[in-house]
């Protein structure tokens, strides 16, 4: 397999080679498959056998009509048949929703599923592309998407929730509001297509939203709920317009004899499918948990059932891609083909533990040799990637996520702040929630920062308290302040400060100094020179000021790694390197740690089957 594995990948613009056609190259059996997102615990090996003993049958005879496997499903789900359409898997549904709904545009956040951007451009539609941020955690900000759509007139608008292949989640009252707000759009399309995998609310879908709303679809998928993609089904819910239009353009046979099978199958395997979800997302955050002890691996919060990840620096996607194939037999998908994205990220599929201690095996032997803990290269001028600046991998790569070392100290040891004074940028409890999981990334401030003259200090100190003077002084010129950088976030030192927020000499009694202590004071702010950096008073003075203002409150010093989401718990997670971050916070959730709740024993009804915590 070794010498055909690059040209595997080149023959598949889009995406990863299908299994068979790995299985041909490797004597007909293929490899552990971190690639294909689905569920490994679905079908169980007694509905396996079920099919097997039926596999005669199933191939050789036509199956029901579309109408009659979607009242079937609908049975299952509760939804009336009039707002349910089956496709032959969500991309044939994409196709006709393209054909019959999007009239001129469409507005889509990338990185996303491809048939999103490809489509509607194969097609000649003008496909609004909004950039999820890498510095901002690939976290979809709707108002700044709600901002986009109008600036660019777009008539129809997508969310995938969870995305793919970042996993982003947005609760369900956000996307709510996001259909409240777009109202007057052609079309507006929710992609819940591994919304089944999420755990970070109990109800999540808006599937009863979209039956009462004269422009929304919600997407779902069938193939990666169940863990069967080869078969090819998948539906949509609308209102009966939405949905009865889709449906009468589709094939009268469109789905096949095993989508029939399984279909039927279900509703006596109802408590096998909700214990498959549970072990999904028990595994989801086990997986998270080994990735993040791989130095300079970055790991990104899911509600999928995968988890994108940022290479080390000097890692190459496509080599570490291909090695993983010829070497270990283990098959990931490379995002540098998705728009949005580069060969620096992999989206690798949750698996069990077994398979997950093999891939992190490999990774081990691929991105730092035969030891533990060998360095990654350093960034050199042959690297091809395009994600971030080269000072954020650097940084990333001396500090493994943590931020510049010392930083943290040096702003402990500033004096309180007037409270007045307020530090630049959101308050915590604003920080985006979306950011790197496992291994924080930096700070934009901080990655900047990095880029500094060595002798210069990262965080501007405030300026030595004037002393009385014995004469009165000439009116001193203010200090000018320290060079902005572009788009760092400069902390507020003494030269920022208004002089009604500082402390007047003249409130400073001589009494309170010992004389030998203020002439030595006197002499040093007259012989030191002016220097554009303030330099920090020293620790006797700094207690001596303190001393003689009123007690106050110092503000929060802001954190070197973004802070959690609201309502996050800050207890460390075993595995972790103590970096405090919680099993809600790799779950991605945003909202505390529900109570759990008992298995059902039979089917979910009334759409639940997507919304149970495991």
């Amino acid at each position: 397999m070794a010498d055909n594995v690059a040209s595997l990948f080149r023959g598949t613009a889009a995406h990863s080679p299908s299994m068979a056609a790995l299985a041909r190259e490797s004597d007909g059996v293929g490899p552990i498959d971190f690639c294909i997102p689905c569920n490994p615990y679905f079908p169980t090996p007694g509905m396996f056998d079920e099919l097997a003993g039926r596999l005669r049958e199933i191939i050789t005879y036509y199956p029901s009509s579309a109408d009659t496997i979607t009242a079937e499903l609908c049975s299952l789900l509760q939804l009336p048949p009039s707002c349910v359409a089956m496709g032959n898997g969500s991309t044939e549904l994409i196709t006709w929703i393209d054909h019959l709904l999007v009239r001129e545009s469409l507005a889509i956040p990338v990185p996303t599923f491809g048939r999103w951007t490809d489509q509607p451009m194969e097609t000649g539609k003008r496909v609004d592309m909004f950039p999820l941020m890498e510095s901002n955690g690939f976290a979809l900000d709707p108002a700044q998407y709600i901002e986009f759509i109008r600036a660019r007139g777009t008539k129809v608008a997508v969310i995938c929730n969870p995305n793919n292949p970042d996993g982003g989640f947005l609760s369900r009252r956000t996307v709510v509001n996001f259909m409240d707000q777009l109202q007057d759009l052609d079309l507006i399309v929710i992609d819940e297509s591994f919304l089944e995998f999420a755990d970070a609310e109990n109800d999540p879908s808006v599937v009863e939203e979209a039956v009462l709303r004269p422009n929304v679809i919600v997407l779902r998928s069938l193939g990666k709920n169940f863990g069967l993609h080869g078969i090819r089904f998948g539906y949509l819910v609308a209102n009966p317009a939405l949905a009865g239009k889709i449906r009468s353009m589709l094939p009268k046979w469109n789905l096949n004899s095993f989508a029939e099978t399984v279909v039927f199958m279900l509703k006596e395997h109802g408590a096998e499918y909700m214990e498959s979800l549970h072990l999904v997302r028990r595994d989801r955050l086990d997986m998270a948990r080994q990735l993040s002890a791989l130095p300079g691996l970055t790991v990104y919060p899911s509600q999928g059932n995968f988890l994108f990840v940022r290479l080390p620096v000097g890692a190459e996607g496509t080599v570490v891609r291909d090695r993983l194939l010829a070497e270990h037999r283990i098959l990931v998908r490379e995002c540098g083909n998705k728009i949005g994205s580069s060969s620096r990220f992999l989206r690798l599929v949750v698996r069990p533990q077994t398979d997950v201690r093999r891939l992190v095996s490999g990774l081990e032997q691929v991105l730092y040799g035969s030891r533990r803990g060998v360095a990654v290269p350093e960034l050199g001028t042959g690297n091809s990637y395009s994600s971030g600046t080269a000072a954020v991998d650097r940084l990333v790569s001396e500090t493994n996520g943590a931020g510049i070392p010392g930083l943290a100290a040096q702003a402990a040891a500033m004096p309180s702040l007037p409270p007045a004074q307020t530090w630049p940028g959101p308050p915590p409890s604003q920080a985006p929630s979306g950011m790197p999981g496992l291994v924080p990334a930096p700070a934009p401030a901080a990655a900047a920062a990095s880029m500094m003259p060595p002798q210069q200090p990262a965080v501007p100190m405030p300026m030595p308290m004037p002393m009385p003077m014995p004469t009165p002084a000439p009116q001193q010129q203010p200090m000018p302040a320290v060079a902005q950088m572009p788009g760092v976030a400069q902390m507020p030192g003494a030269a920022q400060m208004q002089p009604a927020q500082m402390q007047p000499a003249a409130l400073m009694q001589p009494a309170q100094m010992q004389p030998a202590a203020q002439m030595q004071q006197m002499q040093q702010m007259q012989q030191a020179p002016m220097s554009p950096v303030p330099q920090a008073p020293s620790p006797a003075l700094q207690a001596q000021a303190r001393s003689m203002q009123p007690p106050r409150q110092a503000p929060a010093m802001p954190a070197m790694a973004p802070a959690p989401a609201a309502g996050l718990g800050q207890t460390g997670m075993p595995g972790l390197r103590n970096r405090g971050l919680t099993a809600a916070q790799v779950r991605g959730r945003t909202e505390p740690e529900p109570t759990p709740t008992p298995q059902p024993t039979g089917w979910p009804a009334a759409g639940a089957m997507y919304n149970q915590v495991g």
